[in-house]
């Protein structure tokens, strides 16, 4: 028997306290990631086995259109500041990432492909920063870290059913890449109906600022210095952590059947599912900084099973354990950037949080490339581990000065 007031199984992640806009901003993010995945799960094998494209290139493409997505949020973060209207902008995001998903079908070269990895990435960067604010606005204050793990456990599924499904449709069309990626475009549009139907943008607060230029040297001064150092352990932490394509090409190196190759991000993305909502709900009552840690030790320990470590089990817990890595930092990252900014600029500090991590992917994307051909795959992920391990140095540093801040912000109630 329960001891009195013991919390039951559904209680503990307090599903029936999250607002219905979150559970509908979670189910847009999983409709557009079984879109999006589906096709990027086949992306690098088609480049590298079909239209012959070198691992370097690989990198090159990955980087650059991360780079393109964090480049982009700047401005539309802080557009969503100065106009006071977030769901305007995230609709257009991911209007713009439907309607670009044909082309990965019709496609016949690598500049085809490359210009419709651009525009997909342009489209994420337009609604990501608005968006994470927009949750932010929507989530109670003592609830923000479940909202965050939520939204991102329903991306998350979203993640892992777009390969699994990428995977069982090679095997029913016979590695048939176009049919597969044809059959992606229906999720993305059903996506944009859930936004536009499920999602209401509640008023601007009286008493926040208002924000003439979010990206004048007084206005990204007035984010903080908690806030930046949120922005620096976020950024070394992404050079740790390089495309996921290149868990696909690791599969693919020890062996695993063309079809199955999909099945690694499967792997990934339950263990990333799997733990980010309890993440969140945790980082509510409990140092967020300190499950962090525990991320980052997960992913030194993915990175040397993947180095050293060349079958197919060996692949499979790694991916298990950087999906683990991704559920224990990601949601939690997100949920800092909204304790430390200030309410007025969340649009514009999520922006610069994925400016700054866009270009260090572009960096660990192009170094994982180069190592790979180079060294091979032991190369890139054991400099992975040294990555990741320069990051736990970096977190206590911050730690202090980090809690302060979420606490007076607490303080606050906002």
């Amino acid at each position: 028997m329960s001891a009195p007031g013991a919390p039951t199984p559904r209680s503990i992640l307090r599903w029936r306290e999250i607002p219905g806009a979150i559970w509908a901003l979670g189910l847009v993010s999983l409709l557009m990631d079984v879109s999006s995945e589906m096709i990027h799960a086949l992306l690098p094998v088609y480049l590298v086995t079909v239209l012959g494209s070198s691992t370097l290139t690989v990198g090159v493409i990955e980087g650059l259109a991360e780079a393109t997505a964090s480049i982009t949020k700047i401005f539309s973060g802080a557009l969503s500041d100065w106009l006071g209207q977030r769901k305007t902008l995230t609709g257009l995001g991911y209007g713009l990432a439907a309607v670009t998903k044909p082309v990965f079908a019709l496609a016949r070269s690598v500049g085809w492909l490359v210009l419709a990895r651009f525009v997909d990435r342009v489209g994420k960067g337009i609604r990501d920063a608005p968006r994470d604010a927009l949750v932010a606005d929507l989530s109670p204050l003592d609830l923000r870290g479940a909202c965050y793990g939520l939204r991102q456990t329903l991306d998350t599924i979203g993640g892992f059913l777009g390969p699994l499904a990428a995977s069982g449709l090679m095997v029913l069309t016979g590695d048939h890449f176009t049919q597969v990626f044809w059959i992606a475009v229906g999720p993305a549009f059903l996506a944009i109906a859930v936004l536009i139907l499920g999602v209401h943008e509640p008023n601007r607060p009286a008493q926040w600022r208002p924000v003439r230029a979010p990206l004048s040297r007084a206005e990204l001064a007035h984010l903080g210095t908690p806030y930046w150092l949120v922005v620096v352990v976020a950024a070394v932490l992404t050079l740790a952590r390089f495309s996921e394509a290149f868990l696909i090409l690791r599969a693919q190196s020890v062996g695993l059947a063309v079809a199955l190759v999909p099945t690694v991000l499967v792997l990934m993305n339950i263990a990333y599912a799997a733990s980010s909502w309890p993440a969140g709900v945790l980082s509510d009552t409990v140092d967020r900084l300190r499950i962090t840690v525990a991320g980052l030790a997960a992913l030194v320990v993915a990175d040397l099973a993947l180095a050293f470590w060349g079958t197919i089990a060996g692949v499979a817990i790694g991916a298990v354990l950087w999906g683990l890595h991704m559920g224990l930092t990601q949601g939690l990252l997100t949920g800092l950037v909204a304790d430390t900014a200030p309410p007025e600029l969340r649009g514009t500090g999520f922006g610069m949080f994925n400016l700054i991590s866009g270009l260090a992917a572009l960096a660990a994307s192009l170094v994982a490339g180069v190592l790979w051909d180079a060294v091979g795959p032991p190369g890139t992920f054991l400099a992975g581990a040294l990555f990741s391990a320069l990051a736990l140095l970096v977190l206590p540093r911050a730690r202090a000065t980090i809690d302060a801040r979420r606490n007076a912000v607490r303080a606050e109630g906002r």
